[in-house]
């Protein structure tokens, strides 16, 4: 009789620590799993992973002004992402029949020249002469879509933008590149419009 109640004593035990161990694992597994879905990154990690994504895209290539150095040109950091520059004069090609064969792009690979005319780098800043009073959806539909000022009904973006590259951009590449440009430093600069090809 001793020897039932001992072991009847220590079949519950039993199942209240192996009942404890199960509730704290599931606690602990509810716990992560509720830190994961609330996990928000902040503006300044969206903006840094935006700086990333920029970077990585090839985004100064064309949007930043250059400084000339003895290793070619490379993005000024006073003009980041500032577009083509407003004051900035082109040459004049002596021979436009050059283009049918080529597309040429000027010292500070702002403004490019090929069949589809002149095109201009745009102004990526959050000046109201750039970026300044778009709003993200318009911002979207620029990069995914081509849209110009990222508007319905818009011309498309012309050469050597590349949106077909970005059609299938994440939700949260594309705000964390949102977060990142609006919190660049605010240029006015006025980009020229795109010109026709030359007759």
């Amino acid at each position: 009789m001793y020897v039932n109640k001992v072991l009847a004593a220590l079949v519950l035990c039993g199942f209240i620590l192996a009942n404890c161990s199960s509730t704290e694992n599931s606690t602990a597994s509810e716990n992560l799993a509720i830190t994961e879905v609330t996990a928000v990154p902040s503006m300044e990690e969206l903006a840094a992973r935006g700086a990333y994504l920029v970077e990585i895209m090839g985004c100064n290539d064309c949007h930043s002004p250059k400084i000339i150095t003895d290793q070619g040109p490379v993005p000024d950091p006073k003009r980041l992402l500032s577009g083509h520059p407003a004051n900035e004069k082109l040459a004049n090609l002596a021979d436009p029949s050059v283009l049918e064969d080529y597309a040429i792009f000027n010292m500070g690979l702002t403004a490019a020249v090929g069949p589809w005319g002149t095109t201009f780098a745009a102004n990526l800043t959050p000046d109201d002469t750039g970026i300044g009073n778009w709003s993200f959806e318009q911002f979207g539909k620029a990069l995914r879509e081509g849209k110009s000022k990222g508007l319905d009904g818009a011309r498309d973006l012309l050469p050597p933008m590349p949106s077909q590259n970005f059609r299938n951009l994440a939700d949260e590449d594309l705000r964390a590149i949102w977060a990142y440009l609006r919190s660049l430093p605010a240029i006015q600069n006025v980009v020229p419009n795109p010109m026709p090809p030359a007759s």
